[in-house]
């Protein structure tokens, strides 16, 4: 069966919501869910124990970052990814692609792939499709992605095109270089931009080359999320029903709820662990910027709806102290409480599904955070 297998459980046919589970090496995921990320092996402050005890089921790395440091072979000698970082659950780690990209005039794209120089010491280094797939072979993840160009926010029309059509090339050059199909899942990247025929142009074309998992690219880089939502409307339906879909970079609450309300199966991004660490909290009532002085004298829990243990154990006027103080502690149970948050939505998400309440979920929780 490959490296992966997708059980589709439930279709909300009003939404097109999907409950699913994903079968990996290193375990089952079930879905809709989020994943934390660890950019350079490591959920910034949070242990690999305290992740299983919040519910992390998947964990995503950053191929540029552990590339430059400590280097993939280093990686490979430890006995790989899960060896070296002691998380034994599945991982997915991203191409490199986007951090690449961002670099602006400091890489230089061609069609053999990508000069760059690091963001460590100026070094020059050369990244292709061949390059990324041997990188992601060597850190052994379960879960790997297409070297592939995302554009930038707003780009015209020519460029996006061309920008894609590099993308499917290399995503074929990807596939051919990648050497370890039965315990990696190489997941085809959808590119296009904010136009529509070109989503449905990266679909039929990425669907020919026959990938067991899809990531929807080159959303939440800028555009205002009405638009990422109609793209979105736009590409999952048109991608098949039986391989995971995910959506790459998307983390906010909203957007976690309407991305799976949009069909999509997997979600990461840094918000959680960024926001922690500038004394934002995410809380059933909305966003808690825990560092204002209106919360020096709150003795209560930073959120009466949330069972986790910084919840049960802490005051707001306490986690205010330690961020105006700059104890690392502060970030650290705000980062728990963050990503206990979100992995908690997830699994209140699915059993929504399963019981065929998402729209009325939806507008509660809407309404309770915000949003409404």
């Amino acid at each position: 069966m490959g490296a992966i297998k997708y059980e589709l459980i439930k279709e909300c046919k009003q939404t097109g919501a999907r409950r699913g589970r994903l079968h990996t090496p290193h375990g089952i995921i079930e879905t809709p869910i989020f994943m934390p990320v660890g950019t350079q092996a490591t959920v910034k402050s949070m242990t690999p124990e305290e992740l299983k005890e919040i519910g992390s089921q998947i964990i995503l790395s950053n191929t540029y970052h552990l590339y430059l440091r400590p280097g993939h072979e280093l990686v490979q000698k430890a006995g790989g990814l899960h060896q070296f970082m002691n998380w034994d659950k599945p991982i997915l780690t991203d191409s490199g692609g986007f951090q690449v990209f961002s670099l602006g005039e400091l890489r230089k794209i061609k069609e053999e792939g990508v000069t760059f120089q690091s963001h460590l010491d100026g070094s020059k280094h050369f990244l292709s499709p061949e390059k990324v797939m041997e990188i992601q072979n060597a850190l052994g993840s379960d879960i790997i992605m297409c070297f592939d160009e995302c554009a930038p926010y707003p780009a015209t029309y020519e460029y996006t095109r061309d920008s894609l059509d590099r993308t499917i090339r290399w995503a074929k050059r990807c596939k051919d270089a990648h050497k370890n199909t039965e315990n990696q899942a190489l997941f085809g990247i959808i590119q296009g931009g904010m136009y529509r025929d070109l989503r449905e142009k990266s679909v039929k074309e990425m669907l020919e080359i026959d990938f067991p998992g899809y990531s929807i690219g080159g959303l939440s880089v800028g555009e205002p999320k009405h638009l990422m939502y109609e793209m979105l409307e736009y590409t999952t339906p048109l991608l098949p029903k039986d391989k995971p879909r995910y959506l790459m970079g998307v983390g906010s609450p909203d957007a976690l709820l309407e991305g799976v309300l949009r069909g999509v199966d997997m979600f990461d991004c840094v918000l959680q662990t960024r926001i922690a660490r500038n004394g934002t909290a995410m809380t059933s009532g909305g966003r808690v910027v825990i560092r204002n002085a209106k919360y020096m004298e709150d003795f209560t829990p930073l959120d009466h709806e949330c069972d986790c243990y910084v919840c049960k154990n802490y005051t707001r006027a306490y986690l205010r102290h330690l961020i105006k103080a700059g104890e690392i502690l502060g970030a650290r149970l705000l980062t728990y409480h963050n990503l206990y948050f979100s992995l908690n939505l997830m699994k209140n998400v699915r059993l929504a599904i399963e019981e065929d309440r998402l729209l009325d979920f939806k507008e509660e929780f809407f309404k309770k955070y915000g949003y409404c």
